[in-house]
């Protein structure tokens, strides 16, 4: 098998591993909450247990600067991997009725460990992937979330119901001891000097003033946040609508995510020059597939509920396998960790935050409502991408990555 589909398929089961935990935290167990009585603002609220995923731009800095002489970035895996483990196992030795303090602390714990692990991973396939292959990388990280919100926000869901609460969290952590073996076939190399030493704050700036990153920042916020939203809410969404939970899990948690795989792995076959093109169009599917979401719910037609579900789906696939993409352009040689970090920073700072905001809309002006205000949103950033068509992202191009090898 050629070299670069061995790191791909690689780097696409590592990621699978790490996601398929937090996609079961955020988006599987709103179901459960639902089923014993949880309001939408105590789901909202639960989102919040999110939050350290925002502050990887901080998280970054450490995976950035202090780097054993070998195996840098897998080593920082290996640690944050075991914390990750460790937080899953706690939440297995609990139950839906242990209290939602002692939910809400262990699951604060295992999503600092993730989104900890995610970094020198992430910033590993940057520096391993040259430029040409960045494209298709994006797409297959893309893909493989859809993925684990197969396992994590249907299957999973599917073995909750039938073997009890603490069944999926010995299953994916058996999925992330698997991530951690498998790191052991990367080879890395010596660690890579960032080629100057600035504080912390000079990074951050420094990347702001590269061609059209500010631009970029503000889209970070805006443009996912519409369709991430709408899909947390749209398992609650069905149950609601008196679909059962088990075709909750195939409908949303397993058709949906192998609808997004598959458009996710399509739109990995851009011309990397095209990527930034696409964007205005994403934005647009962006908007009506919440706009329809917004509609099926308020007429309630089952029919119309299975439509909105699939146009989301790749909506979805799409604009993350978009993000995912141009962040890896954009993480400077020499700084991927701390690049990586501050982008994926505002990338879930907007979603957090629009989770939370979700689950007290959806109290005070029910699915339709709460869902109709999101489409405003994600209308008004496609307006705003139509303002400036053309984004400057071909000085990207001849950024140079360090190439490394998988043994």
């Amino acid at each position: 098998m050629p070299r670069p589909v061995l790191r791909h398929a690689l780097f696409g089961l590592i990621n699978f591993a790490l996601t398929a935990p937090g996609i079961y935290l955020w988006i599987g167990l709103p179901l459960v909450m639902r089923q014993h009585g949880w309001s939408g603002a105590e789901i909202g609220v639960f989102q919040l247990a999110g939050l350290p995923a925002v502050f990887k731009l901080f998280l970054a800095l450490p995976v950035q600067h202090w780097q054993p002489r070998r195996r840098p970035h897998v080593r920082w895996a290996w640690l944050t991997g075991g914390c990750y483990l460790v937080s899953l196992l706690a939440l297995a030795a609990l139950n839906i009725d242990s209290g939602k303090a002692a939910l809400f602390v262990f699951t604060l714990s295992a999503s600092l460990f993730a989104t900890w692990a995610d970094i020198p991973v992430n910033a590993l396939a940057i520096q391993l992937f040259p430029p040409t292959e960045r494209p298709l990388a994006g797409s297959i990280r893309s893909a493989v979330t859809f993925a684990g919100a197969i396992v994590g926000g249907g299957v999973m869901l599917l073995v909750e119901q039938a073997l009890g609460w603490s069944a999926p969290f010995f299953l994916l952590a058996g999925f992330l001891v698997l991530a951690l073996a498998l790191l052991g076939f990367v080879d890395e190399g010596d660690a890579v000097p960032a080629p100057e030493r600035v504080s912390p704050f000079a990074g951050w700036r420094s990347f702001f003033r590269e061609t059209d990153a500010r631009t970029w920042g503000m889209l970070l916020i805006a443009y996912y946040p519409p369709v991430a939203v709408a899909w947390i809410y749209l398992k609650p969404l069905l149950l609601d609508h008196g679909f059962a939970a088990g075709e909750v899990a195939w409908i949303a948690g397993i058709g949906g995510s192998v609808l997004g795989a598959l458009t996710s792995l399509a739109a990995g076959f851009l011309p990397r020059q095209r990527l930034a093109a696409a964007l205005p169009w994403s934005a647009a599917v962006n908007a009506l597939a919440v706009a329809l979401l917004a509609v099926a719910a308020a007429q309630g037609s089952s029919l119309w509920l299975l439509a909105a579900t699939a146009l989301l789906a790749i909506a979805m696939g799409v604009a993350s396998a978009l993000a995912f993409a141009l962040m890896m352009e954009f993480a400077r040689s020499g700084r991927h960790a701390a690049d990586y970090g501050l982008q994926s920073s505002i990338f879930t700072f907007g979603r957090v935050v629009a989770a939370a905001l979700a689950g007290w809309l959806l109290d005070r002006y029910g699915h339709p409502g709460m869902l109709g205000m999101f489409a405003a949103l994600a209308l008004l950033v496609c307006l705003l991408i139509g303002v400036r068509p053309r984004f400057g992202f071909v000085h990207v191009a001849n950024r140079q990555c360090t190439s490394s090898s998988i043994s």
